[in-house]
């Protein structure tokens, strides 16, 4: 589905109703198939503007390959849990502007580490049917024990009972990650891929690009 198939709502109410409803879609599942382009997508905010950030990579070799960066206006309100309300349309704007289709993306965002299970990369892995995964620097819900401090060592993130996540190292020594499976992708399979992406770095390589440039065209904004 292309961004302009979809009709975004511009209130908390339409938002909550149509989470329930994708929520109900999202399939957490063992890739099909190994990806050979990955995409690492980010948003920034300047004024009522939202800049989109799609950067993609060769998979598993992480040769880069395209950056697209487009700009959307805002039209719903920061509300912590609704954060694809306010960023989707100009993400899925750099999305569809790629000239090669990515066979995974992986967010800046949460996955199903999120109240109801539909955090962005839930969302827009729902909207346009594809794998996704959630890395975020911070977390939004659950519970966890410390983490080693050695690269690839992780702990569960638990909500109500559930595992929703994995709080990660992908550096020695440094803050983890918060890494949830977004869409026909698995928790397993959602941890080796962002270690797979990720190199001296905290971040997976293609959303740090993402997160570079989003910040960086705020900043020439700004000037």
């Amino acid at each position: 589905m292309r961004h302009e198939a979809i009709k975004w709502p511009e209130n908390i109410e339409d938002a909550r109703h149509l989470q329930y409803a994708l929520s109900g879609k999202v399939k957490i599942a063992p890739l099909v198939k190994d990806p050979v382009y990955v995409a690492g997508v980010d948003a920034g905010f300047f004024g009522t503007s939202v800049i989109g950030v799609a950067c993609l990579y060769e998979y598993p070799g992480l040769n880069h390959s395209e950056d697209i960066i487009k700009i959307a206006e805002s039209r719903f309100p920061y509300i912590p849990g609704y954060l694809s309300f306010r960023e989707g349309r100009a993400i899925m704007m750099a999305i569809d502007g790629l000239k090669i289709k990515p066979d995974l993306i992986i967010f800046d965002g949460q996955g199903i580490a999120h109240p109801i299970g539909l955090g962005i990369a839930s969302h827009i892995g729902v909207l346009l049917d594809m794998p996704t995964i959630g890395c975020a620097k911070s977390k939004l819900i659950g519970n966890y024990k410390e983490v080693g401090a050695k690269k690839g060592q992780w702990s569960p993130l638990m909500y109500k009972g559930k595992v929703i996540g994995a709080v990660l190292r992908t550096r020695d020594n440094v803050k983890p990650v918060f890494v949830s499976p977004g869409h026909r992708i698995d928790l397993k399979g959602s941890i080796e891929i962002v270690l797979g992406c990720t190199d001296k770095y905290r971040l997976p390589e293609p959303v740090r690009r993402a997160d570079f440039f989003a910040r960086k065209l705020k900043r020439d904004m700004i000037k």
